[in-house]
């Protein structure tokens, strides 16, 4: 395996910088974040660019400067359901401004956690692996009924037709798996281009099926800037929104503390502590450059270890092309409009696949645990009210106060507060279940 500082040519990095691009399924959060939210086909194309661009920048900020390892930055699932609730409690007028101001200020907390050296600490006391698993598996989990429902069964056009889209997306996500798990060598090509491989046919069937028009894809030009937040959002700055995102920034930086001991242990990288908290500065920073950019929070990206895994390269100048590959794509408006064209009933099919494997997720890292009476409230309860909170009726929700609403409309925070809490107060005992 090559090390991390090995010296490729140009041309190599390119081309592995490129495939690194390609085996990561960045452009499915701003797709889905602008489904969920109903923006129009001009908004959903920015915030496509607009996550192009921070993932760029942020991966060459982390692998050449903060953290000199070969990590990418990606867009998180984690914020979807958080992002979701504050837009619709902040309503369609200030909704994208109170995300966006959210966010920002989320990330230059996140600096200065990197400042001053808290953070590990801090998630070593509060987000131990049996928290960390609960919360992501409830994020898998209450994204479900988003996938299923709001994307196939309530998503515009014919009802038979989203349903057939959406199972021959999700089937052919299956078909791309099966493969990679069969043929060890082909197979790696199927199984890392799974979510591309599933959207292409599922678009595909959807043009065959006169069920999307490709017109504003010609109509798109070649070169396009992304839609700022500032310029054409605005800021709104609302505590209690900041409250919610301030609790998701946690909950992402346990997931991105994750991914940086996964390519520690596969680039054989020593994670310092100092690392580590460069790490976090230079993550608040890309979280910065993507809140102001028009995008949700870019963190470390955990496909890329499995990628280094297959291909034995770890050079940050493949990492560094990946990033330059990113930012160039970001200014060409034909991909974000032919991305931004794709039918929510094809999203919705790969999405519930993609939703249940961030649950199972969540559950093998809890299941690595010694598993004692506690970690069943910790781990049951936070399900609980994930569940409550996706089935709760509107009416209710608008009966209380803006600050409970904001936490409402995000089944994760509440879930993370409540397993936060319940592994602060549930007395710790020695006896593990059988």
């Amino acid at each position: 395996m090559s090390k991390p500082d090995d010296e490729l040519p140009i041309f190599q990095a390119a081309v592995l910088g490129l495939q690194h691009l390609l085996a990561m399924d960045v452009y499915v959060v701003p797709i889905l974040i602008a489904t969920m939210l109903g923006l129009n086909f001009g908004d959903k194309m920015g915030i496509v660019q607009a996550t192009f661009l921070a993932a760029g920048i942020g991966t060459i900020l982390q692998t050449g400067v903060f953290m000199k390892m070969p990590v990418s930055q990606g867009a998180s699932f984690v914020p979807l359901g958080a992002i979701a609730g504050i837009y619709a409690t902040a309503g369609p007028k200030n909704g994208m401004a109170t995300v966006f101001g959210s966010l920002l200020i989320g990330a230059i907390a996140v600096i200065l956690l990197g400042i001053t050296h808290v953070l590990p600490n801090l998630i070593h006391k509060f987000v131990p692996a049996i928290v960390g698993g609960t919360i992501i598996t409830n994020v898998g989990l209450s994204l479900i009924p988003s996938a299923v429902n709001d994307d196939i069964f309530e998503a515009s056009g014919n009802l038979n037709t989203n349903v057939m889209l959406g199972s021959v997306s999700a089937l052919v996500l299956l078909i791309c798996v099966w493969l990679g798990l069969r043929f060890v060598k082909l197979g790696r090509v199927f199984k890392l281009g799974s979510i591309l491989i599933s959207l292409l046919i599922g678009t595909g069937v959807a043009a065959a099926t006169g069920a999307i028009s490709l017109k504003t894809v010609a109509a798109s030009p070649w070169f396009s800037l992304p839609k700022f937040s500032v310029t054409s959002y605005g800021l709104r700055f609302d505590p209690f929104a900041i409250l919610t995102m301030l609790i998701i920034y946690m909950v992402l930086m346990t997931e991105t503390t994750g991914t940086w001991f996964a390519v520690s242990t596969v680039t054989h990288t020593e994670l310092t502590n100092e690392r580590l908290n460069r790490g976090v500065i230079g993550e608040g920073i890309s979280c910065v450059i993507a809140s102001l950019a028009g995008a949700t929070p870019v963190t470390g990206y955990s496909t890329n270890a499995g990628i280094i895994s297959i291909t034995g390269i770890a050079s940050k100048r493949a990492f560094i092309a990946a990033g330059v590959w990113f930012i160039g794509f970001s200014f060409v408006g034909k991909i974000a409009a032919l991305l931004s064209a794709i039918p929510d009933a094809v999203i919705g099919g790969v999405f519930a696949v993609v939703c249940v494997t961030i649950m199972i997720n969540g559950l093998r890292v809890v299941s690595r645990q010694s598993f004692e009476e506690r970690n069943l409230y910790i781990l049951g309860i936070p399900i609980i009210l994930t569940m409550a909170t996706v089935l709760m009726p509107t009416k209710l929700i608008d009966e209380t106060p803006q600050f409970v609403q904001y936490l409402l409309g995000s089944p994760i925070a509440i879930s993370a507060i409540a397993a936060i809490l319940l592994n602060q107060l549930m007395p710790k005992t020695r006896k593990a279940i059988a």
